[in-house]
């Protein structure tokens, strides 16, 4: 971290912040310039402020040189992480996950008859959900505990791991009991203490990027999950939320190699939310790909029309295995499967 203080700060001000540097355990190399004076700092400054350091009258700018998340950073774990959900690996070289299901948990016949569709299809995991974060509190917000029930029925006669979100911290024993791979959804990504309390648990969990975050942010919460204890995290980019008005958020593909080069942990894309419109999942999948993603989760209906949510962002299943079979292509050209 450099930390540069106003050239006329008096001595007794200098010495006080390098004393207090010094205290956190910290190297501290002073520079002095013609106009102004430098402090380096040496060491773990993740614990400090540059918010608080900047409230002193005589500094004058604080520039970190190495980012502020330290577990989830790739060049203090230069491998790739390799997240197993259900005996099914994600990340590094690992064949591309697909991820198909409905938006809700309707009963427990539809998400088993999905459930069973998207298999056919070559989905690797069924996602679905029980409890449902809506803009409107008169619009349906899920079974709950039967919707997992439901999804647990799906697994055992699929096999296949199944993946829904988790809104709150007393719930999070529900899905210790009965989800493959907990979902952060975009609304709860900086919901800390929600985070926290899924770091201290032993599923995988997809953290979805929140409408407004920016990358640093997202990470940052990322960080949380693994500083209480859980390094089983994947990314998952939905889109973010612009002026644009054609689509339901913009996709941010540019995600994908960034993460890569500063994270070392995997990375899934949602073109269903991104975009909001089923004739433009594919394209966007297939780019995802092409960009180094590591898995996409999308939202299948067999009757979107009749979809107790998001029916126009969902394919039908016929849709979705065309979309598979495109997927290969792709990733064949990039050295990856599906």
């Amino acid at each position: 971290m450099i930390i540069t203080l106003k050239k006329n700060a008096p001595q007794e001000e200098v010495d006080h912040l390098y004393d207090e540097f010094e205290a956190k355990g910290l190297q501290v190399n002073i520079i002095q310039g013609e106009r102004f004076n430098v402090f380096g700092l040496v060491g773990d400054t993740s614990t400090l402020s540059d918010r608080d350091i900047l409230a002193n009258e005589w500094v004058e700018n604080v520039q970190r040189v190495s980012a502020p998340y330290k577990l989830a950073n790739r060049m203090f774990h230069p491998e790739d992480t390799i997240v197993d959900v259900g005996g099914i690996k994600v990340g590094g070289k690992e064949k591309i996950v697909i991820i198909g299901g409905p938006c809700s948990v309707e009963n427990r016949e539809q998400i088993c008859r999905i459930g069973k569709e998207v298999k056919e299809c070559g989905a690797d995991m069924i996602r679905g959900g029980a409890y449902k974060p809506r803009t409107s509190p008169y619009a349906f917000q899920g079974l709950g505990y039967q919707g997992l029930l439901d999804m647990v029925e799906a697994r055992s006669e699929t096999g296949l791991p199944i993946v829904s979100e988790v809104m709150s911290a007393d719930k999070i024993d529900e899905f210790v009991e009965n989800v493959d791979l907990v979902q952060i959804g975009a609304r709860n990504m900086q919901n800390f203490d929600l985070l926290k309390a899924v770091g201290h648990i032993n599923k995988p969990v997809l953290l979805k990027r929140g409408m407004s975050a920016t990358i640093e942010d997202w990470i940052m919460s990322a960080e949380y999950i693994m500083a209480a204890g859980n390094p089983n995290v994947i990314f998952c980019e939905r889109g973010i939320r612009t002026f644009e008005k054609y689509t339901r958020n913009t996709m941010d593909l540019a995600v994908i190699p960034i993460l890569k080069e500063k994270t070392h942990l995997p990375v899934i894309i949602d073109p269903s939310h991104a975009t909001g419109d089923w004739k433009l999942i594919e394209p966007m999948s297939l780019a995802a790909i092409a960009a180094g993603a590591d898995g996409l989760i999308i939202e299948v209906h067999d009757q979107p029309e009749r979809a107790w949510s998001d029916g126009a962002q969902s394919l039908k299943p016929e849709k979705f295995a065309e979309l598979i079979k495109k997927a290969r292509v792709v990733a064949k050209a990039v050295g990856r499967d599906v």
